[in-house]
């Protein structure tokens, strides 16, 4: 561990590391799965304690480079909490500043513009049940209208409200967002979403699509409840393993 990651360690506590950790492994991760869009896009973790301060990537910084000492703090007004010379994307504070503010059990927000998520926010129906990895997700998604390049601060209501109680969403013409009660759990919810609309992608390519019926659909909707808690305990420590072999020293 070098100085400043040391440094960083010993400055916070034990409960924030172990947060600065997972996203940071978060924001590799979604590198190793070809996700990053250049120096673009974000996610964010809430710090552990009453105040409303959040973790973001420092705008300029590949995804596979982002460490847990790199992370930069900011409060819910984006000013930087600590000495940091890093910039912090205003677009990017925009739907994370607005997410946490809205929603309690938000202690990540994940965001995204892969090809397959983007295509699929850009088609009429948005994401269509037709696989068992879209029904996972049925009940949890939601749909946002695009507005723009996110700079605006009005647009934080509206999009908070479409978001309601949803832990996935499509921001129509514009990409993917995933929420979770961790890191691991906003990951693997966007695992599953990404995934979905790849599978879409592909089957559209294929020929006429056969709908599984409504029945089954809520079959599934139903067993998908233990999702989250099975990322948190078998998914997360996996990929942690998988990382440390290909990328490691994101916990520096």
């Amino acid at each position: 561990m070098n100085a400043t990651a040391r440094s960083t360690q010993m400055s916070c506590s034990d409960a924030e590391w172990k947060v600065r950790c997972d996203l940071a492994a978060a924001y590799r991760l979604v590198a190793m799965f070809g996700w990053d869009d250049l120096v673009f896009t974000h996610i964010s973790a809430r710090v552990p304690g009453p105040e409303h301060h959040f973790l973001i990537n420092p705008y300029g910084w590949l995804f596979e480079e982002i460490t847990a000492s790199s992370l930069v703090k900011v409060d819910l007004d984006g000013q930087k909490i600590g000495e940091s010379d890093a910039w912090v994307n205003p677009a990017g504070f925009t739907i994370h500043s607005a997410v946490h503010e809205a929603r309690e059990d938000a202690q990540c927000v994940l965001h995204l513009h892969t090809v397959d998520g983007v295509a699929v926010s850009c088609q009429e129906e948005g994401l269509l049940p037709v696989n068992q990895t879209a029904m996972l997700l049925n009940g949890q998604l939601a749909y946002h209208d695009y507005e723009g390049i996110a700079l605006n601060h009005d647009e934080r209501p509206r999009l908070t409200a479409d978001l309601g109680t949803s832990n996935v969403m499509i921001l129509r013409n514009h990409g993917t967002l995933s929420v979770g009660h961790s890191v691991a759990a906003a990951f693997s919810f966007m695992y599953f979403l990404e995934r979905a609309c790849s599978i879409q992608i592909a089957a559209q390519g294929g020929g006429t699509l056969r709908m599984p019926q409504e029945d089954v659909q809520s079959v599934v909707e139903s067993q998908s409840k233990s999702m989250s808690h099975a990322a948190d305990m078998l998914v997360w420590p996996a990929l942690l393993r998988r990382l440390n072999r290909i990328n490691p020293g994101f916990d520096s």
